[in-house]
């Protein structure tokens, strides 16, 4: 079978090394592509072996800012006020895992809960009081991430923060690829379905034609 992956390791041994590169990156990985068949120096087959990653390592992230309530239809299904201003919060770059790792319970929750979200990869630095306008040149690309809570440290204590609830270990799985903005632009990421399995069961199903603020207004 030609199922496999192509090794870009000759482009850049990580994202965010990969994003620094500029436009040229995907234009390398284009050609390369090109040339990745089943009997290429750069194909890797797909088998048991194989053991897909985060599409970022989280060692690299240096921001990894979330919007809460952020979706019309969740906001309806959870019965609270759709807000007038982006609710942000952080998780941690040790949150991030690869998409198949199995989330752990931690023995502190009794309120694990799922929520899925679109990824944005910023790409380059965006200068502060960027336009709307501007916002797609800094993007590099979109990804998706489960976002994972414990919901009784995010509701119940800590005085109401939800840090301790959102940022435990492991409760940012994302992947399994980052889509670059030559095949995903502002308008399809604006406009494309997004679901969240748990244990193999779709338990989320929606849009993001269904996000309350657009990427363009949060970055």
């Amino acid at each position: 079978s030609d199922a496999g992956y192509c090794d870009l390791s000759s482009i850049a041994n990580n994202a965010r090394d990969f994003f620094l590169l500029g436009p040229s990156a995907i234009d390398r990985t284009t050609e390369l592509t090109k040339k990745c068949t089943s009997s290429s120096e750069f194909f890797i087959p797909s088998d048991s072996s194989v053991r897909l990653l985060a599409p970022i390592d989280g060692s690299l992230v240096g921001k990894l800012l979330c919007i809460g309530m952020n979706y019309v239809d969740h906001c309806t299904e959870q019965n609270v006020p759709i807000p007038k201003e982006p609710l942000v919060f952080s998780k941690f770059g040790s949150c991030i895992v690869g998409p198949g790792v199995p989330v752990a319970k931690d023995l502190t929750t009794e309120k694990l809960d799922y929520e899925v979200e679109l990824g944005v990869v910023i790409g380059s630095t965006v200068p502060r009081y960027t336009s709307k306008e501007d916002v797609s040149k800094y993007i590099g690309g979109f990804t998706v991430v489960h976002d994972v809570s414990a919901r009784d440290w995010q509701l119940e204590k800590n005085g109401g923060q939800w840090l301790l609830g959102k940022a435990v270990d492991g409760y940012a799985p994302l992947g399994p690829v980052i889509v670059t903005v030559d095949e995903m632009n502002m308008e399809k990421a604006h406009s494309t379905g997004i679901r969240c399995r748990v244990n193999g069961e779709i338990l989320q199903d929606s849009n993001t034609n269904q996000l309350v603020f657009g990427v363009d207004d949060i970055v």
